[in-house]
């Protein structure tokens, strides 16, 4: 173990010997008695109107009976503790891992490490040729519905900034930004506190365990899609197939179900199987995008051009009406892109590169939506989005977006163009009026919260911002219930997890989810 020291605060330029001078210091030792020191996390404290560097180190001493000490003053290191797995006995046939986002694939990883040999679906394609449709989206407006932003080897995760934080406190998150790191993610995301790979990072890494898995004996099929699943006395027996036009039956008792958020036919077709889902509260809004330099200057100051720093980021929250208004998947230095997957309608989401230097800096801003707000179906959210979806396409004429400045949206009033701030989506946004896009407490509670973040963030309200709509997919409005052991309630070998079951929120906590339910499932059925 190691002592765990928090809150060293350094200057932008120290080294490694201030940041070390500085961690004896606050212990009362001396430089020398220091042995070993690991930055463990790395943080910026803008706060009261400097701009500082925030440590949290990992640091054995050479005097053993003085590590103690020092270990019960300030905290110790937890041991590494590797969890054992006690093999079930039950026969599971062929197990399934459908879906290739974070969730799937690390439970594939995770099942194809132990010796499962997963077959792993995903109903879009592998990365090189997703990367092609979304650039067809992109320049000519052509969406391909299997292949998409949220579709596709990594799922939505490859094609965002990449963000890798997260609130949940369990030990596999490490587990997963190490097994990123190893896969080709930049190393600074194990000590970075609020760590992100940009989208050709996390592209990268994805591929790489997408090998990986078939490496260890899993197979991995792209363009292929869960149509269907067939049960026997309240338990799994099959689940049925279509790629290339040709459906198959695969004959299996265990099956990881990871689809993401936007797989609507899939739970549409799963609800008609009898598998239990309830609707779950989400949030909708629209794109809001300022000059990066802007928001740089405003988080940081004078010192925001200091390479330590990079684009700065922003979490704001607000209420109006009793609903929770708040800004969601911040993209600093990034642009905003269409997350469209069915005719017909249009949303939006934000990506960036790992130098998240683009002009702009961009982020949503939603407002809670309940159950109550819709029909009272299980999928009663998925309706709720597709109307504001098709009013979007309506809006901006095919997969364009429409936009609209601060100043306009404020005002009540359609844009006629725009000015201080140049609209990052592609293939194109047409200038207009959001309002009658959304909910009128949507719209409301949007404008309330431009304003209250404008007293918290000076310039967020700056009248040139740009609003592009809509953003519908903060995340699925559906949750499958599931048991102590993760296995669906209406069905005995369903593993619903990660966002498209209602059980996670970002890369790294679908990734922890999908390695839990692989040991559930490894706690239940044997080897193959």
């Amino acid at each position: 173990m190691a002592i765990a020291l928090h809150g060293v605060s350094v200057s932008l330029d120290a080294d490694d010997n201030e940041i070390k001078a500085a961690a004896a210091k606050k212990m009362g030792v001396r430089g020398g008695d220091i042995d070993t020191l690991r930055v463990r996390r790395q943080s910026v404290d803008s706060r009261r109107g400097s701009v500082r560097l925030v440590y949290t180190l990992h640091i054995t001493l050479r005097d053993k009976p003085l590590q103690a000490k020092m270990e019960r003053r300030f905290g110790a290191t937890e041991p590494n503790q590797t969890r054992e797995i006690t093999y079930g006995e039950a026969d599971a046939g062929r197990v399934v891992v459908v879906g290739a986002g974070p969730c799937g694939l690390f439970a594939a990883l995770t099942l194809a490490g132990h010796g499962y040999r997963p077959l792993l679906i995903e109903r879009g394609q592998d990365m090189k040729q997703r990367e092609s449709d979304v650039k067809q989206l992109m320049s000519g407006g052509v969406l391909n519905e299997e292949s998409n932003i949220c579709f596709g080897a990594g799922g939505a995760g490859a094609f965002s900034d990449g963000k890798l934080t997260t609130r949940i406190k369990d030990g596999r998150a490490e587990q997963v930004l190490q097994t990123l790191a190893e896969c080709g993610a930049p190393n600074e995301i194990l000590t970075l506190a609020k760590p992100h790979t940009g989208t050709e990072y996390i592209r990268a890494a994805v591929s790489r365990m997408i090998e990986k898995i078939r490496t260890l004996g899993g197979e991995v099929r792209f363009g292929c899609k869960l149509t269907g699943m067939r049960t026997r006395d309240g338990a799994l027996c099959g689940v049925t197939v279509i790629s290339s036009d040709t459906e198959e039956e695969i004959q299996t008792r265990a099956v990881i179900l990871a689809i993401g958020h936007s797989a609507r036919d899939t739970f549409s077709a799963l609800l008609g199987n009898g598998v239990q889902m309830v609707a779950k509260p989400f949030a909708v809004g629209l794109r809001i995008e300022h000059p990066r330099e802007m928001i740089d200057k405003a988080q940081y100051g004078e010192a925001y051009t200091h390479p330590r720093l990079g684009a700065a980021e922003y979490r704001l929250t607000s209420k109006h009406g009793g609903r929770g208004v708040y800004t969601f998947c911040m993209c600093p230095g990034g642009e905003v892109v269409c997350s469209a997957t069915e005719r017909g309608g249009t949303a939006v989401n934000g990506m960036s590169y790992y130098r998240r230097d683009a002009e702009n800096s961009n982020s949503a801003i939603v407002v809670s939506v309940n159950p109550g707000d819709f029909a009272v179906h299980p999928l009663g959210g998925i309706e709720f989005q597709r109307r504001i979806e098709r009013a979007a396409y309506e809006a901006a004429g095919g997969y364009g977006a429409p936009a609209q400045t601060v100043g306009d949206y404020l005002d009540g009033k359609a844009t006629q163009r725009f000015g201080g701030v140049t609209p990052s989506y592609k293939p194109h946004v047409k200038a207009g009026n959001l309002h009658p896009l959304l909910p009128e407490y949507a719209a409301a509670g949007i404008a309330a919260g431009i304003l209250d973040f404008g007293r918290k963030l000076k310039g967020f309200d700056m009248p040139e911002a740009v609003l592009t709509g809509v953003e519908t997919r903060t995340s699925a409005p559906i949750r499958l219930p599931r048991g102590e052991n993760m296995q669906s309630a209406s069905a005995g070998g369903l593993f619903p997890a990660g966002e498209g079951a209602g059980y996670a929120g970002g890369i790294v906590s679908a990734a922890v989810d999908g390695i839990r339910a692989a040991e559930k499932l490894m706690e239940t059925y044997k080897r193959p």
